[in-house]
């Protein structure tokens, strides 16, 4: 099995397979071998199972895949059996019964050889494959019953219970219940021949081959067959007829006359001994003539086992023992039983059965009744040693551990007992004997032995003496009655002693009093014993005699039913021991104050409240006390003197802790007082001093049982106890609110009895009166305010807790209990403790919780038990008003007012889940609703700051009345606005109530009459938040919030609501425009409706006229989703006014800004118009030029302008905007002067008002008149066709005076208006005038910087030798960098970025006046001061920002914060000094270099960029799954620096610190190269896998790109490069000779070192040519440029060898390799040349002044 990849023995070719084997057999002998069966067929032919193909009856008997399956069915590897026998039962139950008929032949052999499995699992699929069989063949099987059933029924005695039950099914499935024993008589013979062989026969090693299965195997086997043969064969003998078994008593006595059937009762297998021993049992059933012929046997092997107590074995030994003896008449001439048998009995019962009192005891009462007189003799020791035996085995290890144990021990003892004393109720002196050691001897001492051991007295011996003493009473009236008369006393005397002498001792055990308790207190009441001590099952026995038959078996069952009076002489007995005990107690109790005796007197008047134990109780000068005249008539009553004048007492001791036992004396008491009067009397008269822990109990006892209850009910309702707990509550509330110790008794005891006497209910009344009820409530309430008032809310907090408890509980429990006002109060009070914030209540989240449980119990029972309303007066009407006024006069936090939403929604859920009637919500929310007068004060009251965004945006066109500098400068507090929380609050119960799980609930809430304002209000609310631009932080919180609910989604979702929300938003824009219009759009573009329903709101465009400001706010929000025939009609209808403009009244300006403004909206969604209507209103705006100038502002001042006027003159800009970008060809000569001139004179306009730059109307006039200069701007960059007339004369009159006019005008005002809003966080600072401005200098020519007409600005000690306008540039503009507005830093980046690459020239020129002869360090120059200076400011910044962060983690920076201010300044100053450094020749970027070196500045922007670098590179937006394409990232897409971008700002830092640093690499690699080496190794492995995984594969195929696309020619050397070995070829030649060099780019270009390898080499030596190699490397690796400049480098140098030029004999190079100077300073003595730079550092170095090759001094 297995093993098949093994190493497999020499010359071995193929694996070994017995199915093989069998095929070769086959194939080579042409015969199929077969194996001898069972005979199954009439003829005499053995039966076979075909193991292979081969021959064709078989071929047309058996299916192929079965012989298959019953070929692995013979194989030994369990796991291939199991599975085949699976597969079998599933192709009997797949296949066509003919197909499965044909495999019965060979079956029996296979089941007979299967079942005996030694596997378990392989037997149950045996007998489950065998059910399908027998299933799918039905009759077809009886040919082959005879051979299969021997094996069937063994296997239904299989060990392995699944595998029998599996067995018992299939024969169940083979034949019907009543046919089962004819099955079976057919086959008994063949069964029987099975049987016997298993038993006499079969050996472990006959059964299964030595040789092959272990030794263990083999004997489980064995044992497993013998036990299932034994179990097999009592079934056959209980299953077949009487005279099937007469057939075959012939064969039985074979079998049992055997030697070896009798030996397997001393089987060393439990299993096979238990078998055998229920066999026995039956036999004696079943063919009693058998067991009797061979008795001597049979007994012996019986009889003698009886000590085998293996668990399998002592039930049915027992079940036998009882049946031998039943059987065999003479069974004790064969055994001795006093020798043999009875000490093995003894010994048992003494060790308790040894574990199995439960199997064993229950046989002993039969055992002993079938016992002959001779064996018992005498009667007297028998008994004494039997009971004695028994009930010493209480003492074993298992029984005092095990209930059931003992119980069984017990069931035993007192039946024998009964049984024995039945057996000797005569009056003869053997019997008296027998009868007085029973009692003394045996019972007593097991009572005695019970009261100090708690165990037994749960266990059931009390019930039990109590039944034998009921059976006793009866018999007292027949004709034994002097017998049990005389046991009763001897009994009762004996009880009596016993109990004394436990009580009458001060050290009286307690176990012992409470046993005593227990056992008087079941006699008097059997009922009252536990119910876990019910009777086992015994076995029944048979007595001949009829009336001792009733005798042993009624008490049992008759006990419980008998009537206290058909007891009286043991209620004699009882009463006169318990009065005996009580008295004596009483001594112990008065005298010596003993705690135990005082309980146990509580357990006796407990079981035993009757007068005459009060009488005893009371002394002779207590009988007569003095009371008062309302108990005098009580005096007669024994139960109420003690009462009072003892129980009282005792509970008024100091110091005594537990009470409990004596409130039970005092419902004893009571229960000898008739009249309930008298009850009340007496509660009241004992309970006006009583501790608060005394009257708690009393109330929980009279709770939990209903007849004290009864008792009590008179006192609970009556006005003492009721005062005396309205008292307690008040007394608990006020120490509460001073905050007193909650120690106190009060305290403990206080908070629980008023929640119990508030909480429980008596027939639907509460438990204490009603008046009282209501004052308890009044105060809880009145403390519950206060409470909430008082700040000092530490101390608060216990009194908070336990009202919270109390008022839970009363809502919860009592049923209409807010009938009551002040319940309603209390409840409302505690509503708004929930409601409020913990800051204003100052509760722990615990303590709220609490009250939220509170009130919700207070909802539920309103709704539920009372069905309330919400009309006026009731308490949900109040909860709503109280909810409206804090909403519309308390100013919220977003916390708060979540809290108040939570407490709102909650109780909203309560209603919606408990109510009756579906309106009951809609009527609260309705109640909840602001009117229409209050919704329109709190819209008003929105701060109107929304207006600036909408307005800048163009989204909105609106003009206010004049609002002043202040409007603007306000700033939000931390409290919402009104209209916020109302909508806020009405939107989530919205959504609570439109979900609900009954859909008639949905229906009508719907049928609210305010759900569309209520609705158009959220909207309008959340309109309000976007328009802010979710800010401050207040506004942002609460939009976040709004989110988390799906407020807005789920409104959307529903469509009940959609249909009438529609109307309501367009008609509110019609009449009031501003946001709602915004609200209708918004809500048009989210809900995806139909045009048809869009076009039902207004019918035809010709409702909009004439144009109000509300209407063209409604046409801009609806124009979109209009159809072009629409639009085309508003178009004509607006042109139209607009011709005719004069025909209006006199001032006509707003009806021609609103046509304008409809015009443009058409316009912008893609209408279609003609020429002539464009050229129509072009000529008109002329016309305006010349008739109503001031309608274009020029040259006014803006302050003074209204927002209607602004809005004008923004019309007409955005009008021409429009027509430049998409229809230009319009324009005439005179158009274009009227636009350019006009555009101008704007920009004037703008720059003279930079004061009111404040205002959004005049922000928008800046705005839109730079979006102007924009669209010029492109238009004259890049003219569309149709305009080449007009174009030569426009453009040079745009280049000559108007590109001049508006950025000298542009720049200065850039540089203003900084100057004017010095805080750029400042409500009022001009941030979109900055956005517009900085998008309309990006096209400033670079001649205009350069001639710049800026005031001079030059800086002390600045070395600079730019030109003035170019300095005086970069010192205005450099610091405008790190100023806190975006737009600015952007437009500054783009201007400086224009001039950059004209700085080096000045300093070339500067370097070249330079004396070459100087001598000294190597020169360093630094880049323009004014950027290096930006640069070390900000350096310190971002080391403060992000110091904390390590090299290589990701720092998150928030948008357009401080700290994103200063990097973004930071990272723009270094891009633009990487283009400085682009833009200058080789040498001076060496120098440039240097002095980076020497500041350090590159090394801390590389920390720096690699804190800033985000870790996942891609560029979000990216489809899920990968194409084929490279994955776009930071540092393969290009950098979007618009001035105009407000979309994801979020990723401008990462973006742009990639791009930094991919500049760095770029322009500076030798650099970067240096500090990459000098870091340490976790740094240094950071960036080198960084690096390489996204910018080395860029930046090489960028270079090598650069290479191929070069156009740089160098003289005698080619260069080509190869892009997919990322390598560059240099061939270099000269006359004969002849250098090819191979530049490899490492795969961590430019970090890793470039590798030159050689090519091919002609006329060089090898010398010289290691030193070009070595040249060539180290100028790639430390020059900062490209491949193609290090290769220029390396050639200049060669080229200088060949000319003659000598190397310098420090760096072996002709030209220096970083200032590119040839060797000058020569040895006065050895001649040699040096370069000036390798000589300083030589002598420095080596502190030497003499030449490095003659080491003579140099002079």
């Amino acid at each position: 099995m297995g093993g098949k990849n093994k190493q497999r023995t020499k010359g071995n070719v193929r694996p070994s397979s017995s199915g093989r084997a069998a095929d070769l057999l086959a194939r080579e002998s042409g015969v199929v071998p077969g194996f001898v069966g069972f005979g199954v067929s009439t003829s005499n032919d053995p039966g076979y199972v075909p193991a292979v193909q081969g021959a064709e009856e078989i071929d047309n008997l058996v299916d192929a895949d079965f012989r298959m399956v019953l070929r692995k069915l013979s194989k030994r590897d369990t796991v291939t059996k199991l599975k085949a026998v699976q597969e079998f039962g599933a192709m009997c139950h797949e296949r066509q019964p003919d197909v499965v008929k044909g495999v019965l032949p060979y079956w029996p052999r296979i089941y007979c050889r299967i079942s005996l499995d030694h596997d378990r699992r392989v037997r149950e699929a045996t007998q489950q494959a065998f059910e399908q069989l027998v299933l799918k063949v039905k009759r077809n099987l009886a040919p082959y019953l005879k051979s299969i059933m021997g094996h069937w029924l063994i296997s239904q005695c299989d060990t392995y219970s699944p595998a029998a039950s599996a067995a018992s099914a299939a024969f169940q499935a083979a034949f019907p219940l009543n046919k089962q024993p004819e099955a079976i008589s057919f086959c008994k013979d063949e069964v029987l021949n099975v049987l016997q062989d298993n038993l006499l026969k079969e050996t472990a090693n006959t059964l299964s081959d030595p040789q092959s299965v272990p030794e263990e195997e083999r004997e489980a086997k064995y044992i497993r067959l013998l036990t299932s043969s034994l179990l097999a064969l009592k079934r056959l003998l209980s299953v077949l007829p009487e005279q099937d078994r007469e057939l075959l008593n012939e064969r039985l006595i074979q079998l049992i006359t055997q030697g070896k059937f009798w030996k397997y009762s001393k089987h060393k297998s439990p299993q096979v001994r238990g078998a055998y021993f229920e066999l026995i049992a039956s036999m004696c059933e079943q063919t009693p003539q058998l067991i009797q012929a061979e008795a001597a046997r049979a007994c012996s092997a019986v009889l003698l086992s009886i000590d085998d107590t293996d668990p399998m074995v002592l039930p049915p030994l027992w079940e036998a023992v009882l049946h031998i003896l039943s059987c065999v008449d003479n069974c004790w001439t064969h055994v001795s039983a006093r020798k043999g048998m009875m000490p093995k009995l003894w010994v048992l019962l003494k060790e308790g059965g040894r574990g199995l009192a439960t199997s064993l005891h229950p046989n002993l009462l039969p055992f002993i009744s079938k016992l002959p007189a001779e064996v018992t003799q005498p009667d007297l020791e028998f008994s004494r040693t039997f009971l004695t035996s028994v009930i010493q085995g209480l003492s074993s290890e298992r029984a005092t551990s095990s209930p059931s144990e003992s119980a069984a021990i017990i069931f035993a003892t007192m039946e024998c007992l009964r049984f024995i004393i039945l057996q000797n109720a005569g009056d003869e002196q053997e019997q008296r004997s027998i009868q007085n050691m029973l009692i003394s001897e045996q019972l007593l001492p097991l009572i005695d032995r019970a009261l100090g051991n708690p165990a037994l007295q749960t266990g059931p011996l009390f019930p039990q003496v109590s039944d034998m003493l009921l059976s006793w009473e009866k018999r007292i009236d027949r004709k034994e009655a002097s017998t049990f008369q005389r046991l009763m006393s001897d009994f009762w005397e004996g009880l009596g002693h016993l109990c004394t002498t436990c009580v009458d001792c001060e050290e009286a055990e307690r176990t012992a009093l409470k046993g005593i308790a227990s056992l008087l207190q079941i006699m008097h009441n059997p009922n009252s014993a536990s119910k876990q001590t019910k009777k086992k099952k015994t076995v029944k026995i048979c007595i001949t005699d009829q009336d001792e038959r009733g005798q042993g078996e009624e008490p049992s069952m008759e006990a419980p039913a008998v009537e206290e009076q058909d007891r009286p002489l043991r209620n004699g007995h009882l009463l006169d021991l318990v009065c005996q005990l009580a008295e004596l107690n009483m001594v112990y109790v008065s005298e010596r104050e003993s705690e135990r005796h005082l309980r146990f007197l509580s357990q006796l008047l407990g079981a035993f409240p009757s007068p005459q134990v009060f009488q005893v109780l009371l002394r002779p000068e207590e009988m007569k006390p003095e009371m008062g005249p309302e108990l005098r008539p009580l005096a007669e009553n024994a139960a109420v003197r003690f009462l009072l004048q003892r129980v009282a007492l005792w509970l008024k001791q100091d110091g005594r802790k537990d009470t409990d036992f004596l409130v039970d004396m005092i419902f004893s008491s009571l229960q000898c007082c008739s009249s309930s009067d008298d009850k009340t009397l007496i509660l009241n008269h004992i309970s006006r001093d009583l501790n608060w822990n005394v009257t708690l109990q009393l109330i929980e006892k009279a709770c939990a049982d209903p007849v004290r209850l009864e008792v009590c009910i008179g006192w609970l309702r009556g006005p003492v106890l009721g005062e005396r707990l309205v008292g307690l509550a008040g007394e608990l509330c006020v120490m509460g609110l001073h905050g007193s110790p909650s120690s106190s008794s009060h305290h403990v005891h206080g908070w629980p009895l008023i929640s119990l006497a508030l909480s429980q209910q008596h027939n639907n009344e509460p438990l204490i009166g009603k008046v009282h009820v209501e004052k308890i409530i009044d105060k809880l309430h009145a403390t519950l305010s206060e409470a909430k008032g008082m700040s000092d809310a530490g101390n608060m907090e216990p009194l908070v807790t336990f009202i919270s408890d109390v008022a839970a509980t009363f809502f919860s429990s009592v049923k209409g209990c807010l009938l009551l006002a002040s319940a309603e109060e209390l409840l409302m009070t505690v509503f708004q403790l929930c409601a409020q914030d913990q800051t204003t209540t100052r509760l722990s989240d615990a303590l709220l919780l609490k009250l939220q449980h509170a009130y919700t119990a207070g909802i539920q029972s309103l709704i539920t038990h009372l069905g309330a309303g919400v009309t006026k007066g009731t308490f949900l009407h109040n909860v709503a008003l109280w909810v409206k006024s804090q909403l519309l006069t308390t100013p919220l936090t977003v916390k708060s007012l979540q809290i108040l939403v939570q407490a709102v929604e909650s109780l909203a859920q309560t209603i919606a889940s408990a109510q009756k009637t579906s309106c009951l919500l809609s009527q609260f929310i309705c109640c909840l609703t602001p009117t229409e007068e209050e919704w329109s004060r709190i819209r008003r009251a929105l701060p109107p700051q929304w207006v600036r965004h909408p307005l800048l945006c163009g989204r909105l066109r609106v003009t206010s009345e004049k609002l002043c500098m202040d409007v603007w400068k306000f700033r939000a507090s931390n409290r919402l606005p009104t209209h916020l929380c109302v909508s806020a609050l009405l939107g989530k119960i919205i959504i609570t109530a439109a979900s609900p799980e009954d859909l008639q609930v949905e229906a009508d809430f719907f049928e609210i009459p305010d759900l569309k304002h209520i609705v158009s209000e959220i909207f309008y609310g959340l309109q309000w938040c976007e328009e802010m631009e979710l800010s401050p932080l207040m506004v942002s919180e609460y939009h976040k919030l709004l989110q988390s609910w799906s407020l807005e989604q789920s409104i959307l979702n529903n469509s009940l609501i959609k249909t009438t929300l529609i109307d309501m938003l367009f008609t509110r824009s019609q009449e009031e425009g501003s946001l709602w219009s915004l609200s209708l759009a918004k809500y048009i573009q989210n809900s995806e409706m139909d045009l048809s329903d869009i076009k039902g709101l207004y019918g035809n465009v010709e409702s909009f006229f004439p144009l109000s400001e509300h209407s063209v706010s409604t046409v801009q929000a609806l124009c979109p989703f209009l159809s072009s025939e629409e639009r085309e009609s508003l178009i004509a209808l607006c042109v139209a006014e607009l011709l005719n403009w004069q025909d209006g009244e006199q001032d006509c300006i707003d009806s021609v800004r609103g046509c304008l403004a409809v015009l443009l909206c058409c316009l912008q969604a893609d209408t279609d118009v003609e020429e002539e209507i464009l050229l129509a209103v072009v000529d008109t705006i002329a016309e305006w030029r010349n008739s109503r100038e001031e309608w274009f502002l020029f040259n006014s001042d803006l302050g003074k302008v209204s927002a209607a006027g602004l809005s004008l003159a923004v019309e007409i800009m955005r009008f021409l905007c429009w027509m430049v970008d998409h229809s230009p060809t319009v324009f005439g000569n005179t158009h274009w002067d009227l636009l350019l001139c006009s555009m101008l004179a704007w920009l004037e306009t703008a720059s003279e008002n930079t004061a009111v730059f404040w205002n959004p109307w005049v922000q928008l006039f800046v705005c839109a008149n730079c979006e102007l200069i924009v669209r010029l701007s492109e238009f004259f960059t890049s003219p569309p066709a149709g305009v080449e007339q007009l174009l030569p004369e426009l453009t040079s009159e745009w280049k000559e005076f108007f590109l001049e006019g508006i950025h000298n005008l542009l720049l200065p005002l850039l540089i203003k208006i900084p100057t004017d809003f010095t805080e750029p966080d400042d409500p009022l600072f001009p941030l979109p005038v900055l956005r517009a401005m900085g998008e309309a200098l990006t096209y400033i020519p670079v001649e205009l910087l350069t001639q710049n007409k800026l005031p001079p600005r030059f800086v002390a000690d600045q070395r600079s030798s730019l030109p003035e306008p170019l300095q005086t540039l970069l010192n205005t503009l450099s610091p405008l960098l790190l100023f806190k507005a975006r737009p600015l830093q952007l437009a500054v980046y783009h201007i400086l970025h224009k001039v950059m690459p004209l700085l080096p020239e000045s300093d070339s020129e500067s370097a070249s006046a330079k004396s070459e002869d100087e001598d000294g360090e190597e020169p360093c120059l630094s880049p323009p001061a004014a950027l290096m200076n930006i640069i070390s400011a900000t350096e310190e910044l971002l080391e403060n920002i992000l110091g904390g962060v390590q090299v290589g983690e990701f720092a998150v920076v928030q948008a357009l914060s401080m700290e994103h201010c200063c990097i973004l300044g930071y990272l723009l100053s270094w891009k633009l000094l990487f283009t400085f450094f682009k833009a200058s020749s080789s040498h001076l970027r060496a120098q440039y270099s240097l002095h980076l070196k020497k500041t350090r500045s590159l090394h801390k922007l590389l920390l720096h960029l690699f804190r800033l670098m985000p870790e996942n590179l891609s560029v979000p937006g990216q489809p899920a799954e990968p194409s084929s394409k490279e994955p776009k990232t930071f540092f393969t897409e290009t950098l979007s620096l618009s001035p105009q971008k407000t979309e994801g700002l979020q990723l401008e830092v990462p973006h742009l610190a990639c791009s930094v640093y991919y500049g760095a690499l770029k322009d500076l690699p030798a650099m970067v190269r240096l500090w990459w080496n000098s870091q340490e190794k976790r740094v240094f492995s950071t960036v080198d896998k960084f690096t390489s995984k996204y910018v080395s594969g860029v930046l090489s195929a960028q270079e090598i790109a650069s290479v191929q696309s070069s156009t740089q020619t160098f003289e005698n050397m080619m260069v080509k490069a190869r892009s997919t070995t990322r390598e560059v070829i240099a061939t270099y030649s000269v006359d004969d000779i002849f250098i090819e060099l191979v530049i490899q780019l490492p795969q961590n270009y430019p970090l890793g070192s470039i590798s030159v390898e050689s090519g091919r080499r002609v006329g060089v030596a090898v010398q010289q040519w290691r030193n070009w190699m070595l040249q060539l490397s180290t100028y790639l690796t430390h020059q900062n440029g490209s491949i193609l400049e290090g290769l220029s480098l390396w050639k200049n140098n060669v080229d200088k060898r060949f000319e003659g030029v000598e190397d310098c004999m420090i760096c072996f190079s002709v030209i220096h390799g970083s200032n590119y100077s040839l060797p000058k300073k020569a040895c006065r003595t050895c001649k040699k040349k040096f370069h000036s730079a390798c000589l300083y550092k030589w002598f420095t170095s080596s502190n030497k002044s003499t030449c490095p090759l003659c080491r003579e001094t140099f002079f």
